[in-house]
């Protein structure tokens, strides 16, 4: 029986880095996996949790990937061949709470030492956070997550989306070239339909606006940057899902009133890269209503151009009380209404409490609502 499985193989159940680390453990060399003689005691460094120093000779507290915290070492810094994360630690020790710290002989005060690994630990989780977003995107465009000022990791109860999540039935067919149209995907009509095509990145700000989004790449003015995504609900569901986003002090709705008031979008937990897009008083981005695969004029796609030329590593943003250009009625017709379906921000525009704006643009209205 045994030369019947002669030849025959199946698939193992740990990694080829599980692998190699088993193999550098038993002093396994193996050419399959390119462990050799050279590389036999190497191990990855995952993240530095200390630093000291002894007798003028820097040392460093190594979290070894693969092995619980409890299993670090200290290693001298000629034993590690990480620049990247040693570099990344002494910028981290800069920003430590309560200022810069320095290392003594046993190691950092214990506050800079908790602060180093959280920002570990939060980088891993936005890296996480970061693959999932690019393994569920439809789009060409690569998303970047970072945040170099706080210690807050990834947004709970929030799913990436691709399109509209409808909870209500859309009508059918056209506007942009569809389905039924003979042309290509290269048609010059095309353009909201094939999605974000530019790299973005999601980031914290540092003035307390939370998350924003800024471009990676030079986007042209009139180019279609993203498209606003989420719950398409009715009126009613959004006066009652607004009643409470007010009392959390945030929201995501967005009335599709281009001809009546039915139906409301709401990006809260659903959404692609532009739930993350804050407001400006000097946008450089605005919103348009397109229709695609969908006759039903209560139920415009929202998309978002750029008003103007964008500069790589600037921050996108729209106007939430966004004001028409009569010119351009027809194509751009929405009236001021995000964040504000179903009163979420107190009701009547007479009975809202006004949100101070902190965009910082020089024709800053002071105020959002």
């Amino acid at each position: 029986m045994a030369e019947n499985l002669k030849g025959c193989s199946v698939c193992c159940l740990s990694s080829r880095w599980r692998l190699q680390q088993l193999c550098r453990l038993e002093r396994l060399r193996c050419r399959a996996l390119g462990v050799t003689r050279r590389n036999l005691g190497d191990f990855e460094v995952e993240f530095l949790c200390d630093y000291k120093r002894v007798r003028d000779e820097d040392f460093y507290l190594v979290k070894w990937r693969g092995y619980p915290r409890a299993a670090s070492t200290w290693e001298p810094r000629r034993n590690l061949r990480c620049r990247g994360l040693l570099r990344q630690l002494h910028q981290d020790l800069a920003r430590a709470p309560g200022g810069p710290a320095r290392p003594g002989p046993r190691g950092l005060p214990p506050r800079a030492a908790a602060f180093l690994v959280q920002k570990a630990e939060q980088r891993r989780a936005l890296r996480r956070w970061e693959r999932l977003l690019n393994s569920t995107r439809g789009h060409r465009g690569r998303i970047v997550v970072e945040n170099e000022v706080d210690l807050h990791g990834p947004p709970r109860d929030f799913v990436y989306i691709n399109e509209y999540k409808v909870r209500i039935r859309a009508g059918l067919p056209i506007y942009e070239c569809n389905s039924r149209c003979r042309c290509g995907a290269d048609c010059p009509n095309r353009v909201v339909q094939r999605g974000i095509c530019y790299d973005l990145c999601i980031f914290r700000t540092g003035d307390g606006r939370g998350w924003g989004v800024r471009t990676l790449q030079r986007i042209r003015k009139n180019s279609f940057v993203m498209e606003y995504v989420g719950e398409i609900i009715t009126s009613e569901e959004a006066e009652r899902r607004g009643q409470v986003y007010d009392r959390q002090g945030a929201t995501y709705l967005f009335d599709l009133d281009y001809v009546e008031d039915v139906y409301t979008v709401d990006a809260a937990h659903y959404g692609n890269i532009s739930h993350f897009v804050n407001h400006s008083c000097d946008p450089n981005l605005q919103v348009y209503n397109v229709f695609i695969e969908n006759l039903d004029q209560r139920l415009p796609r929202i998309a978002l151009f750029a008003t103007r030329p964008i500069r790589a590593g600037e921050e996108l943003t729209f106007d939430y009380n966004m004001h028409v250009d009569p010119v351009d009625a027809e194509s751009t017709r929405m009236d001021s209404n995000f964040g504000l379906a179903g009163g979420a921000l107190g009701g009547s525009p007479r009975a809202r409490s006004r949100i101070e704006c902190k965009c910082g643009a020089a024709a800053c209205r002071k105020y959002l609502f």
